[in-house]
């Protein structure tokens, strides 16, 4: 498959490592941004961790209502980084907008032990979200700009795997703050507060932006659609791509939820993200690496096998056993997918339209998670956990399918 392999020329990156800058190794801006993401996350899964379990148990939600909560919030984020995006573009400047939306993730981190019923929670989570979309497109731009062509994957990678320590970091840190305290969930959540606060002085104070490039064609309306079709097919086909993966792998929520279904307590519930954490941070970065060596499609494909695997073992094997080989694989999944996307959106996307090509990719992948989410829900109420993750199945093998021919096509189209 010669799919997403993209010849070097104007407003695009190129997929091979160069020997320049494989020697020069990653900017320093890349890791202070990878460790900015690690500290966000430490607070954000300290808090969803146990989010779905403190929902059903305590505030007396459904699991529809979860999935309608984690999906509602995921796509505020994503809608509100398109218009991050293409702000950063009109500016020129990414750094404002990155910290501002880790800024204000931070300030509402305290309204989660304060909300009194679920119609707070749905507000903290919408404000909470609406940072992480404020921050998004600009923050990966910023990636793009500062990273050399020929070391994108292995920084979105490493930015990833940083990001995802911190998404194991943070269950670790709430199983022994819940073991600690007898299930004190609110005091849970008001320790999250402070590495969401470090987190926003490191961007504040750490991250310095490239100056913009002087013969760079500046945007002066990213959104109209002269600059949609700037974007070029290529990445409208990346942006496929990335809709149908989101359709076949819904909130992780629904990982946690099957944990209390097989009898987990509530202490051990985060185990099941730590464990899927570790194994997205150790596969995130060795992916991006090679990805910037081989193809990134055959990684795609691989990464959609893992998580058709992840299904069938999730649905059948109701033990332990079964839900701890299932969390591996969708680990796996996630580490072999998710920063390729987003260096395939760099890849494709002109320098001067980065912003906005981040905010649409995010956009419509946030949308398809809106509706995976909610249609999990409504399977998990109507047919129980199996239902679920065989629907997820089915989801994950027609992406499959659909990867393979968008492949082949760019593959014609490239001879």
């Amino acid at each position: 498959m010669a799919g997403f392999l993209l010849p070097e020329g104007e407003g695009q990156g190129v997929t091979t490592t160069t020997p320049n800058a494989a020697r020069a190794g990653l900017p320093r801006g890349i890791w202070v941004l990878g460790f900015v993401s690690m500290l966000m996350d430490v607070s954000s899964e300290m808090i969803h961790a146990l989010l779905p379990v403190y929902l059903v148990t305590v505030l007396g939600a459904s699991t529809l209502t979860v999935g309608f909560i984690e999906g509602i919030a995921e796509a505020t984020a994503s809608i509100t980084k398109i218009f991050s995006g293409a702000l950063s573009d009109w500016l020129g400047r990414r750094k404002l907008l990155a910290a501002l939306g880790y800024g204000l993730a931070a300030l509402t981190k305290p309204l989660f032990p304060l909300a009194p019923s679920v119609g707070w929670l749905i507000a903290a989570r919408f404000i909470d979200r609406v940072g992480k979309g404020i921050r998004g497109a600009p923050r990966d731009a910023l990636i793009a700009d500062i990273a050399p062509a020929g070391l994108r994957g292995a920084s979105f990678g490493l930015r990833q795997s940083l990001d995802t320590i911190g998404a194991f970091v943070g269950p670790l840190v709430a199983i022994g703050l819940m073991w600690w305290t007898a299930d004190n969930f609110a005091l849970v959540f008001w320790v999250a507060v402070l590495p969401a606060f470090l987190s926003f002085g490191l961007i504040a104070f750490a991250v310095s932006e490239p100056e913009p490039d002087p013969s760079r064609e500046t945007t002066k309306n990213p959104l109209n659609t002269s600059a949609m079709r700037q974007l070029g097919s290529v990445y409208w086909r990346v942006v496929a791509v990335g809709v149908v993966f989101t359709l076949a792998r819904f909130s992780e929520a629904f990982l946690i939820l099957r944990a209390q279904n097989i009898g987990l307590s509530a202490m051990w519930v985060p185990a099941v993200l730590v464990l899927m954490n570790v194994v997205y941070a150790l596969s995130a970065y060795p992916a991006g690496v090679l990805s910037d060596r081989i193809n990134r499609t055959g990684l795609l494909a691989l990464g959609l096998v893992f998580l058709a695997a992840a299904d069938l073992a999730l649905a059948l094997l109701p033990n332990l056993a079964g839900l701890a080989l299932g969390v591996v694989l969708w680990g796996l999944h996630m580490g072999l997918t998710q920063g390729l996307l987003s260096a395939l959106v760099a890849d494709a996307a002109p320098p001067n339209l980065r912003g906005t090509a981040f905010g649409y990719f995010n956009l419509f992948t946030g949308l398809a998670l809106l509706a995976a989410s909610v249609i999990a829900g409504a399977l998990w109420d109507a047919y129980g956990p199996a239902g679920t993750f065989l629907a997820g199945l089915g989801f994950a093998l027609v992406a499959l399918a659909g990867l393979l021919a968008v492949g082949n096509g760019l593959a014609a189209e490239d001879k």
